[in-house]
């Protein structure tokens, strides 16, 4: 299969890496924006910016250009983009016949819509899906075992990326619950800055677990009024990918939280990651979005308010422990 993927940061590139190792022998194009860092990657045959050490495999080939002729002949385009260039590919990508995936998580600045809600408003005719999943990039990279999402409401691309994609290191599973999948992923980065902050503040192992539980809670809630599945959440666009984001040492948004809570500003915390923490996008949409259905979260309400500076770190965890009891749901 000839498979094009769209943004050469960490995770498009570790997709591209991880569908030229496949089994089958696919023909894989890795598109690159920036020229200097796609000679560089031609020669060197590793993305020595995000991913410094990992080979490429020998169906790989790195390309920069019109992105458009790269995609030309192309049966599977991937885009690996961040959330805010979303729009402006799926409208330059909007006459393809070949299906078409994102792997960006969240909520778009200003407008709120869901990765699959700026395709229907921009190219509605397009064949879609969204991959999801606890994965970082650099495991993914090195064939070491993960699991996906394929997540899209025509069984035809679900299909294709389950057969692109499913490989002895990665397993990937067909879900038509794209909404689930989507708010699933972008909250749990909004949950796992709330984590870093936990984990920085050294609250303990019992605080932890209680703000993840609870942030599942407000994930589902939010999905729910959005027209999710509840089930969809205690899988692994939910909690498989909250538990990974909110726990793993390889996580920028829990990164984010870690520097908060060591008195670090939010600019120069996000400065510091050299990558794009999603969460800190996202989180003012999330909540935007909750507070439009009237849905109850706490947690992300916090978040917010830490990250426009309007509390201070223990502020904030006295904030969420102050609250009035309620029953368990």
């Amino acid at each position: 299969m000839k498979i094009t993927v769209i943004g050469a940061g960490a995770w498009g590139t570790a997709m591209a890496m991880s569908a030229a190792a496949h089994p089958a022998g696919h023909q894989v194009c890795l598109w690159a924006r920036d020229a200097v860092q796609a000679r560089e990657m031609h020669d060197s045959r590793q993305n020595m910016r995000y991913l410094p050490g990992l080979a490429f495999a020998p169906g790989l080939q790195v390309v920069q250009g019109d992105a458009l002729d790269a995609v030309a002949d192309a049966e599977l385009v991937i885009i690996g983009t961040p959330m805010a260039a979303l729009r402006e590919w799926l409208q330059r990508l909007q006459h393809l016949h070949a299906p078409v995936a994102w792997l960006c998580k969240g909520f778009e600045a200003g407008s709120g819509l869901m990765p699959h809600e700026v395709c229907t408003e921009v190219a509605p005719q397009l064949r879609c899906g969204a991959l999801s999943g606890p994965s970082f990039a650099q495991e993914v990279a090195r064939s070491q075992p993960s699991a996906l999402v394929a997540a899209s409401r025509d069984a035809g691309v679900r299909h294709t990326l389950v057969d692109a994609l499913h490989s002895p290191s990665l397993r990937v599973y067909g879900n038509d619950d794209i909404v689930g999948v989507e708010v699933g992923g972008a909250v749990k980065n909004v949950m796992a800055i709330a984590s870093g902050l936990c984990d920085g503040l050294e609250l303990g192992l019992n605080a932890r677990a209680a703000l993840l539980t609870r942030g599942l809670a407000e994930m589902t809630r939010l999905g729910v009024a959005l027209g999710a599945r509840a089930d969809t959440f205690m899988g692994l666009s939910g909690l498989g990918d909250l538990m990974l984001t909110a726990t793993g040492d390889l996580s920028r948004n829990r990164k984010v939280g870690l520097l908060l809570a060591s008195g670090m500003g939010l600019a120069q915390a996000v400065e510091s990651l050299g990558h794009v923490a999603e969460g800190v996008y996202s989180a003012r949409t999330v909540l935007a979005r909750a507070q439009a259905l009237g849905v109850d979260m706490p947690i992300a309400a916090t978040v917010v308010d830490l990250l426009d500076g309007k509390v201070a770190p223990a502020q904030a965890v006295h904030r969420l422990m102050e609250r009035d009891p309620k029953q368990e749901r």
